[in-house]
C-alpha cells in the first residue's frame, strides 16, 4: 500500500505477541492448548501494590503527571538503584515509560541518526532488532551460540565493534535462553567498552530477580564505575512483580540522555499511567520478601522442564541461570517426518508442528535470531508443565 511509510517494510509485526494471539483463538475455538509463547508471570500482582492503585484512584490521583514519572516513583527508582545495585541517581537521571519496550524505544529514537549501528547479541529479544530498524539504525546481529552458554565473548564484541557503533544491548537475564553474565564475564564485556569510548551500553534488566543456584545478578555500570556516563540502566516492574498489564518501565542514565528521551515521549504518548504509577511506587518501597519465594517456584518448574525436554527425541535443552525461559535445540527432528509425513526442514515447521498436533505453542527460534531452537517459557503451573513436556515428548517421539 504505497499510502504507508517505507520504514514499516523493514520490521515485522512482533513472533511472540503472534503465537500467543493464536494459541488464544484455538482456545477459544475449543481447541485444548497449552500457551507457553508468553512472557508473563502467572503470579497476580500482589495484594499491597493493587491496594495502592485503589487508594490512589480514590484520593483523585487520575490526572496527568510530569511527562517522564512522578517525583514520588523518580525517587523510589533512585532508592532501588542504590539498594540493590550500588548505583548513585538523581530523579533529573531517571525516566519512567509505558513499560520496558517505550523506554528502550525512546532512547533508539532520540540517540540514532542513519547508518549507526546498534549491537545486539543473539539470541536476542525479538523487537530489538526491528526497534533499531524502524529508528533508522542498522542492527548488527553477533551470535552466541549454546556451547558458549548463549552469551556474547569479549572477542566477538572487540569485532562487531566499527566507528559507526552507537550502542550494544545487552540483555541479562536473556530473553529467550535464559542465560546470565556472572560478574567476571560482564567485566570482561566492559572491559572491552571502556576500550571504544563512543560505544554506550543500553542494559536491559528486566529479568533482574529471577536468577537461580546462588547467581549473583549484576548489572554493566555496577562492574565498571567508567561507563557510568555512558550506560543507560534499564527495568522494570513486570517481571519481578506480575504487573505486566500496568505497563510501567523506567531507566537511569546521564541527564542529557534522560531529557532528550523525555522530550520524545512528550510528543508521543505524554505520561504513563498515573495509577500503575501510584502501584509501582508500592511495589518498590513495600516488601521485597515474595519475589524470592516466587524465583524459587520458578527455579523449580526451570529444572521439571529442563528434565522432561532432555528426555524428548532429537531435543537438547540446556540449564539457564534465569528469567522464565528455555531455549532448546530441535536440530534432531530437523530433516524427520511428522506422521502425516510432512518433513520437518526448520524450527518454524517444528513449533506448527507441535501446536497441530499436539496443542503445545511455543515460538520458534528463528524469530530471535537463532535457530534450530525453540523458546518455552514456563511462567505457568507446573501441572500444565507437565502436560506440555509430556505432549513434546510424544510429538517428537512420533517423528520418524
Amino acid at each position: 500500500m504505497p499510502f504507508l511509510a517505507q520504514s514499516l517494510a523493514r520490521i515485522k509485526p512482533s513472533p511472540t505477541i503472534a503465537v500467543t494471539q493464536k494459541a488464544r483463538e484455538l482456545k477459544e475455538a475449543g481447541r485444548d492448548v497449552i500457551g507457553l509463547g508468553a512472557g508473563e508471570p502467572d503470579f497476580d500482582t500482589p495484594d499491597n501494590i493493587k491496594q495502592a492503585a485503589i487508594e490512589a484512584i480514590r484520593a483523585g490521583e487520575t490526572k496527568y503527571t510530569a511527562v517522564d514519572g512522578t517525583p514520588a516513583l523518580k525517587k523510589a527508582i533512585c532508592a532501588k538503584f542504590r539498594r540493590e545495585n550500588g548505583l548513585d541517581y538523581t530523579p533529573d537521571q531517571v525516566t519512567v515509560g509505558t513499560g520496558g519496550k517505550q523506554v528502550l524505544y525512546n532512547a533508539l529514537v532520540a540517540t540514532l541518526d542513519p547508518e549507526d549501528e546498534v549491537i545486539v547479541p543473539a539470541p536476542y529479544w525479538v523487537s530489538y532488532p526491528d526497534m533499531v530498524l524502524l529508528c533508522g539504525g542498522q542492527p548488527v546481529i553477533v551470535d552466541c551460540p549454546a556451547e558458549k552458554g548463549f552469551k556474547l565473548q569479549p572477542g566477538d564484541l572487540e569485532k562487531a565493534i566499527t566507528p559507526k557503533t552507537k550502542w550494544l544491548i545487552l540483555n541479562s537475564p536473556n530473553n529467550p535462553t535464559g542465560a546470565a553474565y556472572s560478574e567476571a564475564e560482564m567485566k570482561a564485556l566492559t572491559d572491552v567498552l571502556v576500550r571504544h569510548p563512543h560505544v554506550w551500553v543500553m542494559t536491559d534488566d528486566m529479568y533482574e530477580h529471577l536468577v537461580y543456584d546462588d547467581f549473583r545478578f549484576v548489572t554493566p555500570a555496577e562492574v565498571e564505575p567508567r561507563l557510568y556516563d555512558r550506560t543507560l540502566t534499564v527495568n522494570g516492574v513486570s517481571k519481578a512483580y506480575a504487573m505486566t498489564g500496568w505497563r510501567i518501565g523506567y531507566a537511569a542514565g546521564p541527564k542529557d540522555l534522560i531529557k532528550a528521551m523525555a522530550k520524545v515521549q512528550s510528543q508521543s504518548t505524554s505520561n504513563p499511567s498515573s495509577v500503575s504509577q501510584a502501584a509501582a511506587v508500592e511495589a518498590l518501597n513495600g516488601p521485597q520478601d515474595f519475589i524470592g519465594e516466587r524465583a524459587e517456584a520458578f527455579k523449580a518448574r526451570r529444572d521439571l522442564v529442563v528434565s522432561m525436554l532432555n528426555q524428548a527425541n532429537g531435543i537438547t535443552c540446556h540449564r539457564p541461570e534465569g528469567a522464565f525461559y528455555v531455549y532448546p535445540s530441535c536440530a534432531g527432528a530437523i530433516g524427520k517426518k511428522t506422521p502425516d509425513g510432512k518433513v520437518i526442514e526448520t524450527d518454524e515447521d517444528f513449533v506448527t508442528y507441535l501446536l497441530e498436533s499436539e496443542g503445545v505453542a511455543v515460538v520458534q527460534g528463528s524469530a530471535f535470531g537463532m535457530a534450530p531452537f525453540f523458546r518455552v517459557s514456563y511462567a505457568t503451573s507446573t501441572e500444565a508443565l507437565e502436560e506440555a513436556c509430556l505432549r513434546i515428548q510424544r510429538a517428537a517421539g512420533a517423528l520418524r
